[in-house]
């Protein structure tokens, strides 16, 4: 496994103010990723809070984009893939929101066409000279980082090019209820949920709305925020906890069934790698009390089901 470099404790006193960079003041956030998760709730932040926001997609007639434009937000066209594309999107940006694309298939990530994309990424920041970087990866966990090498060399290789960077570290997202396509695993089937983590201890979970907040705060606070990592949660039920609190409000018998070994390395090795891993004692270890004194905001799962997170689940689990 690739090594990563000690997280800093989140803590809501300020560090010290990183070098300056060059780069437009008053320029848009760029946003990466903004037809999916991480980035759609990140630009529809940013946007709600006044903030000039650019999107890069691939396809400005896609229903996302194109929905991302009703609101405010500017289209670049740009493709991870050709990355000459990449650095006149980010020309005269003041910052950059980065989640290079998914490369899950059926054997599991790809990790060399992963870091060839953020590589791509971070050196069309550094050509279009954009003062502020915020990557967004996966949480670290108590033992050696599994599931994400290819996010740390991504981390590392911005550090080592770009004057400010924030990194988040988000945990597994509550909206990971509704179902994650080509998986295997999340969302519920014959009213069951099923997955890797033993029912009744607590994991760690996240509404990516929640990621949104924290990097719009890194945005406004730069100072404040850059040259920090933030190990991000919200919320630590069990998944036998999480399940009925789901089930009583969306008003549904439902119920928690994890994997064996077997199972989970039928789907694909990398899971089993993140199962064996869990059962060795490996844990995420965000710390959400002092989270929540920078973001007293941050929800907890029953938030997340009650602002709108119910209602989606229950038009999927009823009929």
């Amino acid at each position: 496994m690739t090594a990563t470099r000690p997280t800093r404790t989140v803590a809501p006193a300020p560090e010290p103010a990183p070098r300056p960079a060059s780069g437009p003041v008053d320029g848009p956030v760029v946003v990466t990723g903004a037809t999916g998760n991480q980035g759609g709730a990140t630009a529809r932040r940013l946007l709600a809070g006044g903030r000039a926001v650019r999107v890069l997609v691939r396809d400005k007639a896609s229903p996302r984009a194109a929905a991302l434009a009703d609101i405010g937000a500017e289209l670049a066209v740009a493709d991870f893939d050709e990355p000459s594309t990449l650095a006149p999107a980010l020309e005269g940006a003041a910052g950059l929101f980065a989640v290079p694309p998914a490369t899950w298939g059926p054997g599991g990530s790809d990790q060399a066409l992963e870091v060839a994309r953020g590589r791509a990424l971070a050196d069309a920041a550094v050509a279009a000279g954009v003062r502020h970087v915020v990557f967004t990866g996966v949480a670290s966990t108590s033992g050696a980082a599994f599931a994400a090498p290819g996010k740390r060399d991504i981390e590392d290789y911005l550090r080592e090019r770009v004057p400010q960077v924030t990194v988040l570290r988000p945990v597994r997202f509550m909206s990971n209820y509704l179902g994650s396509p080509g998986l295997g695993i999340d969302g519920f089937s014959g009213g069951v949920h099923r997955h890797l983590f033993p029912p009744d201890e607590p994991v760690q979970i996240i509404a990516l709305e929640d990621i949104a907040e924290f990097a719009a705060l890194a945005f406004d606070q730069p100072e404040r925020f850059a040259g920090r990592t933030l190990e991000l949660a919200g919320d630590a039920p069990t998944p036998a906890e999480a399940v009925a609190t789901i089930g009583a409000a969306t008003g549904t018998r439902l119920r928690y069934e994890q994997l064996t070994h077997e199972e989970g390395a039928a789907l694909s090795p990398s899971i089993a790698e993140v199962r064996r891993r869990w059962s060795s004692g490996e844990r995420w270890h965000a710390d959400i009390e002092a989270l929540r004194v920078i973001h007293p905001g941050l929800r907890t799962l029953s938030d997340w089901l009650a602002q709108g997170g119910a209602a989606a689940l229950r038009a999927l689990l009823i009929p």
